[in-house]
């Protein structure tokens, strides 16, 4: 999902203002904690994920939003919601959901996921099963430069390994998502690091070298741990016959990500290829491909959903100030290069939860960290790694977030059952705060 910088800043300008942008306040970010309230604090509170559908807890929040603005008509408000709900990134998004769900359940129903989860246990040992499904997704994703499409490539074939070996299904989805931050953290193509590099004004390579040297420890670490819980693992004694030609279907949309061809395209020659050598090698007619095409479009419906909800509950809080509010309360106390590059970290990731969008979290904050580094006489290099590492931290985490919500739907789970299995986040975000409070690397600190 490679955009260029200067439209995703004007789309960011246009998309989240209407006539004038309110002064900052605390009461702007209300409808984010009552989103919380509602679906995170009381499905802990009774020990059911289920018991509150995240889309009741968005609808709320949104009403809520809405209510609290003042100095519209209620047209207007509807129509501030509306924008932010219609925003380029949210529409591509969208579309990338409903081929997402389209290829999915065309390739599970002519049997590609079946065979690719057959292929991986007769090539890799049981014992580097996980790291190496680790390894491929932080292979992809820092290919392709993008989470999503890292986790619509991998996420099946790790959905349909848990079934076969008993290891929980949560648990490996996680080890998916956890891969494919690696790659939005790293990679020259993904927009995060598009959006760091030009807002703190330094060139990509010297950010990714720089940006390695911080979170490469913890990949390692993460590897290591996935190899140890790995002799856990055993796959079935008697394997099946792996049926190369279902699985054409994934080498075609994993060969085209690692070129590094859109997202979109990559789903539709997936869709097409498992259509076509559905039809001509298995039982499946054309009928039945439209079908299973159909289906896996309908059980995005809830995730598209959730996307335009959130997307516009966000516009109308960044409209009465919640992110300038923030901004303010962070820069107000900064003292000195360990405090300057916390304050960076911090505005990013909170911006983060307020926009479910680690590139526009990046660009909405990007100048007034550009203003800390600057006075603070702060490493470009070292400011562009930390913003983009924190917000693909938070983006990881959160419930809401587009990579969060895409896993969980093709898993039919619940995304806060993933979160505490994301060891790779976890471990880089930790790995970032030792790097910020120990002034490593030295020679950019």
């Amino acid at each position: 999902m490679r955009l260029i910088f200067n439209k995703r800043a004007q789309m960011n300008s246009n998309n989240t203002n209407t006539k004038t942008q309110r002064k900052p306040s605390l009461w702007a970010l209300s409808p984010l904690l009552v989103f919380l309230c509602l679906y995170l604090v009381t499905s802990l509170l009774v020990n059911d994920f289920y018991k509150v559908p995240i889309t009741v807890a968005f609808v709320i929040s949104s009403i809520y939003a809405l209510l609290i603005t003042r100095g519209m008509p209620l047209g207007e408000r509807v129509t501030l919601f509306s924008r932010g709900a219609s925003d380029k990134n949210i529409m591509l998004m969208i579309w990338i959901f409903i081929l997402a769900g389209a290829f999915a359940q065309s390739a599970q129903a002519m049997g590609a996921v079946d065979a690719t989860v057959n292929l991986t246990l007769h090539l890799l040992p049981d014992q580097l099963l996980l790291a190496g499904i680790f390894l491929a997704a932080c292979f992809i994703s820092i290919s392709v430069g993008t989470s999503v499409g890292t986790i619509v490539a991998l996420a099946p074939v790790a959905i349909g390994l848990a079934e076969k070996t008993g290891v929980s299904l949560p648990f490996m989805v996680a080890i998916v998502v956890g891969g494919a931050f690696f790659g939005d953290n790293l990679s020259f193509i993904s927009d995060t690091t598009i959006a760091s590099t030009q807002t703190m004004g330094c060139k990509m390579r010297e950010k990714f070298e720089v940006n390695s040297r911080i979170v490469m420890p913890a990949a390692i670490l993460v590897f290591l741990l996935y190899i140890v819980e790995g002799y856990r693992v055993q796959a079935p004694e008697q394997l099946q016959d792996v049926e190369w030609i279902k699985v054409v279907p994934y080498v075609i949309v994993l060969a085209t990500a690692v070129m590094g061809v859109n997202v979109m395209v990559v789903l539709l020659l997936g869709i097409a290829s498992a259509g076509v050598i559905g039809i001509v090698g298995t039982e499946m007619d054309v009928f039945d491909w439209f079908g299973a095409m159909g289906q896996g479009i309908s059980g995005m419906s809830e995730l598209i959903i959730i996307t335009l909800l959130a997307g516009g509950m966000l516009a109308v809080i960044r409209h009465n100030g919640g992110i300038e509010y923030i901004i303010r309360i962070l820069t107000r106390h900064v003292n000195g290069k360990r405090g300057a590059e916390l304050a960076i970290a911090a505005l990013v990731s909170i911006a983060n939860c307020c926009t479910a969008n680690n590139t526009i979290a990046i660009i909405t904050v990007g100048p007034i960290a550009k203003g800390i580094a600057e006075r603070f006489h702060l490493d470009a290099r070292k400011s562009a790694s930390i913003l983009d590492t924190f917000s693909c931290l938070v983006q990881g985490l959160i419930p809401y977030g587009a990579q969060m919500l895409m896993a969980a739907e093709l898993a039919s789970l619940s995304p806060l059952s993933i979160i505490r299995y994301l060891y790779y986040p976890f471990c880089m975000g930790l790995m970032a705060l030792i790097c910020i409070f120990v002034r490593y690397p030295r020679r950019y600190s």
